[in-house]
This record gives structure tokens, C-alpha cells and sequence, in this order.
């Protein structure tokens, strides 16, 4: 692509380890080595990755932060002719870190934008949970705010995906408490924790179990984390005898039906989620 004359560089979007050094893939070296420059999120941090691949080229930060001049810089060296390898501080850029302004006014501008494939963890992690990854939904960071974050939990309760979340160790216990909450303590979910390093880590089970495994073993509450939760299951109405039915109308005779349901769950055997949506079913009006 010409610029009046001068032919642009290349965005290259470059994947880097996320904990081990060995995924590292050889055409990411490659790509580091020949570009111009590397935007980084952190110049410090990725100095350690790049001085392990004997990479000398020179750094620029690059972060949510980063104000409008710092990524017209950016574009006037691709309008120039130079080359930039954009990475983050781990796994592959644009997932939950910076760089989306850069690339789309790179595209805007006509800027060829190249994808160099590696490590992501919402993959790694997605992959070796168990859980069903024909259809998932990525939803990034949960918020800090215990409000905004069950708000988000609210918005994706009936949603039938696959759940994908980012979390840290500060605050995966009120993560999943707010899980407990919204979703029910017998919602199924996966934490995956120091995803390719020493200490590598699936938990899975009710969200109850696993967040009494947190709090009986504070080793568990380290290293950045990867939180999956299985989706809505839609309650099939047919599978449920008649019996159940009968049992779960009587205690909603003489109960509120959230407690009606918990209770006759530990009756049955069956889901709690499962049993209070039937009750709103057997109990409406017209039923």
C-alpha cells in the first residue's frame, strides 16, 4: 500500500506466551527481530520476554492509557514506511488489553494489519474445562463494584453459552460469591488458574464447591485466572414425574416458592434452578 509515494509498514499483532516460554512460536521471534519498533504494554515487563529471545529491537509503551498522540505517533511511523510489532503484556493482544484504537484507525488509514497467532488464554483455558465450547461468549473482567458486577451476572443468567471471564486473585472470592448469588450455588463452573506454568490449576464443580475450596486453601487464590461457567440449561418440563410436580406444589402451599424449590431439590435429587422454574410454570394462572 503507497502513501503519496511511499509505501506503508506493517501492524503486526503479535501473541506472546502466557506463561511458558516454550509457546512462544518461532514466527513471533521472527516478526520481533525484523520490525522497527515494538509497542508494548509494558516496556519493563516484556523486556524480560524479549531479552530471553535475544530481541533487540526498540520498545515503546503502549496501554490503555495512552494517550491520542501517542498512537498518531504510531500511525505517522506505519505512514512512513516502518514496521511495529504491537504486543501485550501476555497471550494475544486485544483480548481484555489494549491496542483496538491503534488497529482500527490503522485499517481506516489503509495500514496493513497482520495477525501473528499464539497463546490466548480464554482458549487454553476454554479447551481443557470440560465444558461445551461450540458456542461461548467472552465477557472480559468482571467489575469490581459488587453492584455493576451482578448487574453483568443478571444480564447473562439465561444465557445458554458457555460463560467466559478474566478474574484476579483479589477478587475471585467476591467474583464468586457474586456468582452464588445471581446464578445459584449449584451453577457449574470451571476456574483455571496459572494456565501453562508450574502451579497450573482446573477447579471444577458447583460454584458452592468450588468457592469452598478457595477459602479452605489460599494457594488456590493465586496466579491470574481464567473463570468459566456453564450455561443456562432450560428446564425440560417433560423429564420432571408427576410426583415431583406434586411434591413441589405442596411446599409451595405453605412456602415461598425460592424456598419451595431449594427444598424440594433436596427432596428429589434434582436441580434447585431446575425446580423453581417449573413452580413458575405450575403456578401461573392458567396452569
Amino acid at each position: 500500500m503507497q502513501n503519496n509515494g511511499t509505501l506503508y509498514g506493517t501492524l503486526y499483532i503479535v501473541a506472546t506466551p502466557i506463561g511458558n516460554l516454550g509457546d512462544m512460536v518461532p514466527r513471533a521471534i521472527e516478526i520481533l527481530q525484523k520490525v522497527d519498533i515494538i509497542a508494548a504494554e509494558d516496556t519493563r515487563h516484556s523486556g524480560n520476554l524479549l531479552q530471553h529471545f535475544c530481541i533487540n529491537t526498540p520498545t515503546t509503551a503502549y496501554h490503555d492509557h495512552s494517550d491520542d498522540a501517542r498512537t498518531q505517533s504510531l500511525l505517522e511511523r506505519l505512514a512512513s514506511g516502518q514496521s511495529i510489532a504491537l504486543i501485550s503484556d501476555a497471550g494475544t493482544p486485544l483480548i481484555s488489553d489494549p491496542g483496538y484504537r491503534l488497529v482500527h484507525e490503522a485499517r481506516s488509514l489503509g495500514i496493513r494489519v497482520e495477525p501473528i497467532p499464539g497463546a490466548c488464554a480464554v482458549i487454553t483455558a476454554l479447551c481443557a474445562s470440560g465444558l461445551p465450547s461450540d458456542r461461548f461468549s467472552f465477557e472480559g473482567f468482571l467489575p469490581a463494584k459488587n453492584t455493576n458486577r451482578e448487574q453483568v451476572l443478571a444480564a447473562v443468567k439465561e444465557d445458554p453459552r458457555t460463560l467466559v471471564f478474566y478474574e484476579s486473585p483479589h477478587r475471585i472470592l467476591a467474583s464468586l460469591e457474586s456468582v452464588i448469588t445471581i446464578l445459584g450455588g449449584d451453577r457449574y463452573i470451571v476456574l483455571a488458574r496459572e494456565l501453562t506454568k508450574t502451579f497450573e490449576t482446573f477447579i471444577a464443580g458447583s460454584a458452592q464447591e468450588v468457592l469452598d475450596t478457595l477459602n479452605t486453601d489460599a494457594n488456590q487464590k493465586r496466579g491470574e485466572m481464567v473463570l468459566m461457567i456453564k450455561g443456562f440449561e432450560t428446564v425440560k418440563i417433560r423429564e420432571i414425574s408427576q410426583d415431583v410436580e406434586r411434591i413441589l406444589l405442596l411446599l409451595c402451599e405453605e412456602l415461598p416458592l425460592k424456598k419451595a424449590a431449594a427444598l424440594a431439590a433436596k427432596i428429589t435429587g434434582l436441580k434447585k434452578n431446575a425446580l423453581y422454574q417449573l413452580g413458575l410454570e405450575l403456578t401461573q394462572p392458567n396452569h
